[in-house]
């Protein structure tokens, strides 16, 4: 290691990313993946509408209980 570093032509934050919002894929097994999928189609919706609704519905049920 050496005793003094020149960082008279360092740029500041150049390596610097915001934070980024991340995608979690969620895998589903084949029977609810079909189920959802033909309530989706049913309703006119898409797959994860249908499933963001249920999973804040259940969110909400566990807040209730705790």
């Amino acid at each position: 290691m050496k005793d003094e570093y020149d960082f008279s032509k360092a740029e500041r934050g150049k390596f610097y990313h915001s934070p980024i919002e991340l995608d979690i894929p969620v895998y589903l097994d084949t029977d609810v993946a079909a189920f959802v999928a033909k309530l989706a189609e049913a309703k006119g919706s898409d797959v994860s509408t249908i499933v963001n609704d249920w999973m804040r519905r259940n969110i909400a049920l566990i807040e209730t209980t705790q």
